[in-house]
């Protein structure tokens, strides 16, 4: 079991930073490989970056390449979401979520990968 919650979120300009931290408790989190995904209204939700268990294996969406980051740390049970010159379109509820299965070493990015769910943290860019 993992139970996430998400924090970082906010209202920012186009071309501002945020960073987002989803800290897990639970005895399997360092085992679990992590991601995050974001839904706008009315939309599906979409792969935004994942890193695997070890934190040696890292995926973006190409979307976000270049001008996200995603990293975590074990001893401290959060993985962050550092995103760099944000624009509107990106206004979203963010959320974090570990992977159903253990120790995998590949990045997950489909969303039926993951088992546990943040509540999701909004973030909003305005232009």
């Amino acid at each position: 079991q993992v139970t996430l919650v998400e924090s970082g979120g906010g209202l920012v300009q186009a071309g501002d930073s945020l960073r987002l931290s989803c800290a897990a408790s639970g005895r399997t989190f360092s085992a679990s490989g992590m991601g995050w995904f974001r839904q706008a209204p009315g939309k599906e939700r979409e792969f935004v970056a994942a890193i695997s268990w070890s934190g040696l294996s890292i995926v973006y969406a190409d979307s976000v390449k270049d001008r996200f980051t995603i990293s975590r740390d074990n001893a401290k049970n959060t993985v962050y979401l550092q995103m760099n010159s944000l624009k509107p379109e990106e206004s979203a509820a963010y959320y974090c979520a570990a992977t159903r299965v253990l120790y995998t070493n590949v990045p997950r990015t489909a969303a039926s990968d993951y088992l546990y769910w943040g509540q999701g943290t909004q973030v909003t860019v305005s232009s």
